[in-house]
């Protein structure tokens, strides 16, 4: 796993975003996703995977309702210190604009078979335990993308029918639009507000 097209992107003179390192012998379980208001907003999902995040795009976010298949682009693997990068990507740089940690928390793999592995073989089911998201979810591949390298694999991430899922499901409603790691919304977060204290 390597963080050799995450560094070439982006000039870290100008970006607050970490340069992050490899950690070979990592074997954590973070799980992190990121809303980012960038050309087009989204969401960025982050699975930690042999020492970085494996990261996916996906365009309408993710949903605790099994009949939302989200469609999630495969990106470049991302740094474990990006899981905590909260703040503003500056103009000119890639990915320019607002980036909010929507969710976080840990997974788990479902089954014996390593993540890493699954990853390879494009199926993966997890469990995450996370602050909005919970429960069990399955990424799986439904093509590979060739030519342009900045265009990742296509697959799909779905929720998998248990105790927490939510056909009422709603990512737009206000209760899930703050970061749960500063409790700031995006605009707050562009205005640099420092972190939200909590009041009545």
């Amino acid at each position: 796993m390597s963080l050799s097209e995450y560094r070439k992107k982006r000039n870290f003179a100008k970006t607050p975003e970490p340069a992050g390192r490899l950690r070979a012998l990592h074997r954590g379980r973070t799980f992190v996703v990121q809303k980012h208001s960038a050309s087009h907003l989204h969401y960025e999902f982050r699975l930690e995977v042999g020492g970085v995040l494996a990261s996916w795009a996906i365009p309408k976010g993710p949903s605790m309702n099994p009949r939302q298949k989200r469609l999630a682009l495969r990106t470049e693997n991302h740094p474990l210190e990006y899981a905590t990068f909260e703040g503003v990507i500056p103009e000119g740089e890639y990915g320019a604009g607002v980036v909010m940690v929507w969710d976080k928390g840990d997974y788990r793999p479902q089954h014996d078979e390593s993540i890493e592995v699954q990853l390879a073989n494009g199926k993966i089911e997890f469990v995450l335990d996370g602050v909005k998201l919970r429960g069990g979810f399955a990424l799986i591949q439904i093509a590979a993308r060739s030519g342009r390298r900045d265009q990742g694999d296509a697959w799909l991430l779905i929720k998998q029918k248990d105790e927490f899922a939510a056909t009422s499901w709603n990512i737009e409603q206000a209760s899930l639009d703050r970061s749960v790691m500063t409790g700031r919304t995006l605009e707050e977060i562009a205005e640099g507000r420092s972190r939200r204290q909590r009041g009545p």
